[in-house]
């Protein structure tokens, strides 16, 4: 028979190496390491210089958009500057001689003018309009616009436009610009309008 002082022995030997055997199996969980911020003199230091790094980014990002806005801006000035350029020699007016329907040197050149523009811009299209002074017939007029508008057309043509690209029509007398029966005006009454019937809203430098 096993006396009590050997069972406590017994018991207490068995219990040590159960403890042993759970310490083996499951290792104590050490503790995270707490979390830190920077302190000290430094850290307001590196704060200070952080925040004016981005004050300075912002401020050149800021620069380059009103840059960019202000280079936009000039553009579109240009552009519709130039445009209205060459909107102005295309509807440039040619005049002629009285009772005439031959283009005078610097009328061809007025012409010369519109050719390369016509030539970038291939969209465009133009009504070229006869007139004459109050002189002569209601017909005679009306006749002699139409040649005045054809020789123009017929110059055109003759310098690479195509032909489908030009209406000719003659308003004769009917149209004056310029009141008065006197020289000053006839001559300015003697001429052909240009009118840009189609094409004409982004015209293009040659």
């Amino acid at each position: 028979m096993t006396s009590p002082r050997r069972i406590a022995g017994l018991a207490t030997a068995l219990l040590s190496v159960v403890m042993v055997d759970a310490c083996h199996h499951n290792p104590p969980v050490q503790p995270a390491p707490a979390m830190t911020q920077a302190s000290g003199p430094n850290a307001d230091s590196i704060r200070r210089a952080q925040d004016e790094a981005a004050r300075r980014a912002a401020a050149d990002a800021a620069r380059r958009r009103a840059a960019d806005s202000a280079a936009a801006a000039a553009a579109a000035a240009r552009n519709a500057a130039n445009a209205g350029t060459l909107m102005s020699t295309l509807t440039a007016m040619v005049h002629f001689d009285y009772d005439q329907s031959d283009l005078r040197p610097g009328d061809r050149a007025i012409l010369d003018a519109k050719v390369p523009i016509l030539q970038a811009n291939s969209s465009v299209m133009i009504s070229v309009a006869g007139h004459t002074d109050e002189r002569g017939s209601d017909e005679y007029n009306l006749a002699l616009g139409q040649r005045r508008a054809a020789a123009v057309k017929a110059y055109l043509v003759q310098h690479g436009i195509a032909d489908s690209r030009i209406q000719t029509i003659s308003y004769g007398e009917e149209r004056p610009i310029a009141q008065g029966s006197d020289e000053a005006a006839y001559a300015q009454n003697r001429r052909a309008e240009f009118v840009v019937t189609s094409g004409g809203g982004s015209l293009r430098a040659p």
